[in-house]
């Protein structure tokens, strides 16, 4: 998917491709249960949670893979160990089949990253 004109989540989850819109629903689901006080946000064509105005965690659809972006180091450094052997980028945990995604594992960072704040790369 090309980076995003959609206005909100809702429009964005209703353009990504079929078979990947119930795993990005759970995403998102998963990410307004987790990350409380922080407010969703589209930033840079993908949906985000933004605490303080900043953002901290974000997902998308890319063309090869669902993206989840964790922007905070501190809580990559602290599941390193969990995180190994996934597809990382410096900030970026990367999904190439929606079955493949590790919602344990994002529930997980995502109640480490909602626990307090925290330096953002």
């Amino acid at each position: 998917m090309v980076q995003s004109q959609a206005e909100d989540v809702d429009s964005y989850l209703a353009e990504v491709p079929v078979e990947r819109r119930e795993a990005l629903t759970r995403l998102r689901d998963l990410c307004r249960a987790e990350l409380t006080g922080f407010t969703e946000v589209m930033a840079y064509g993908m949906p985000a949670y933004e605490r303080g105005g900043v953002g901290e965690v974000a997902f998308a659809s890319q063309k090869q893979y669902i993206s989840v972006y964790l922007l905070r180091s501190d809580v990559r450094e602290a599941f390193a160990e969990r995180l190994e052997g996934h597809d990382m980028g410096k900030g970026c945990l990367r999904f190439r089949r929606p079955e493949a995604i590790d919602f344990p594992l994002l529930r997980d960072l995502l109640r480490a990253t909602a626990a307090g704040p925290g330096t953002v790369c």
